[in-house]
């Protein structure tokens, strides 16, 4: 799809109705609910490593005799230098890893919302998780990751409120992503803004609602909300639907990407 015909797609989208999309969404989430606890799962694998890597600094802190010293602001001694040099060490490794928490949880994500559909209109079901990893996406699965890390760390910066503002953008990000991967990650994130506008107020709603209910989970002894934590998606792949649809090109590139 080309940015011209998503940006009129979103200025003549419908509006969101909540019963319309909560109904739906539980109905599907009923078909999809294994699905959605194998992407966890495959995230949880994929983001082992980011956090093993992450905690050879704190290894490395704990074994530096003069921690206690640097601790406690003394910087004397190749200890105290020591120190410093793994903190700003940690300080890299850890924004690294959440970069790549990132860009591990938005290529699954964006598979699982193709998945939702397939499901959803009765297509053909495919197990190509990693599909939006591949060389032909995955330049573009990086920059919207490091878009999404950017625009949060300054909705953060700015006292924190802005961040509830690009919540339902970012949130969004993935499934526009998912279904229009040919545009480029400028348009999207720009398609992202211009649709979060639109529906803010009823998409902030069903985030909250859908988030509370998909930690439902933990009174099963914390092991059910690997199973109901996929819920949070279910909203957001109707309000694409409903407010947006799906065409012919859409299904075309549905085959597409299935060959």
């Amino acid at each position: 799809m080309t940015e011209n015909t998503l940006d009129d797609r979103i200025e003549n989208s419908k509006p969101v109705d909540f019963g319309s999309v909560f109904t739906n969404g539980i109905e599907l989430f009923k078909k999809v609910w294994l699905q959605g606890f194998v992407h966890l799962l495959l995230n949880l694998l994929l983001l082992l490593p980011l956090f093993i890597i992450m905690y050879i600094p704190m290894l490395l802190m704990a074994g530096i005799g003069g921690y206690q010293d640097y601790e406690y602001g003394s910087s004397d001694g190749p200890e105290g230098v020591m120190a410093f040099v793994v903190m700003c060490l940690l300080i890299i490794l850890i924004i690294l890893a959440s970069i790549g928490a990132i860009m591990v949880q938005f290529g699954m994500t964006a598979h699982f919302y193709r998945v939702c559909k397939q499901v959803d209109l009765g297509l053909e079901e495919t197990s190509t998780y990693f599909m939006f990893f591949k060389k032909k996406y995955l330049k573009k699965v990086i920059i919207l990751s490091l878009a999404k890390f950017g625009i949060s760390i300054v909705a953060v910066m700015l006292c924190y409120l802005p961040l509830f503002y690009v919540m339902v953008p970012l949130h969004l990000l993935g499934v526009i992503f998912a279904f229009n991967p040919e545009m480029n990650p400028s348009d999207l994130v720009k398609a992202s803004f211009k649709f979060g506008n639109k529906v803010w107020g009823m998409t902030f709603l069903l985030i909250l609602i859908a988030s509370s209910l998909a930690q439902l989970g933990v009174l099963a002894c914390f092991i059910g909300i690997f199973f109901t934590a996929s819920f949070i998606y279910m909203p957001i792949y109707f309000i694409y639907k409903e407010s947006l649809g799906f065409d012919q090109e859409d299904e075309r590139e549905e085959m597409k990407l299935l060959s």
